[in-house]
């Protein structure tokens, strides 16, 4: 198993002084906006990743 993945920026203003936070698994607090948020995996899609060429058409 891998280490968990940290976000690199705030979703909210950008910023990158995040901490993990106290509020258990996933989340973080952003030191710039003074926000906390929390990261959740969800799982894989079934349909799986699609490539699209530049004109929107399926490959």
């Amino acid at each position: 198993m891998s280490e968990r993945a940290a976000p690199f920026h705030c979703p909210y203003c950008g910023d990158e002084d995040l901490r993990p936070s106290e509020e258990g698994h996933g989340a973080w607090e952003c030191a710039a906006c003074n926000r906390a948020f929390q990261l959740k995996f969800l799982g894989l899609l079934a349909r799986g990743v699609r490539r699209t060429d530049e004109g929107g058409e399926a490959i």
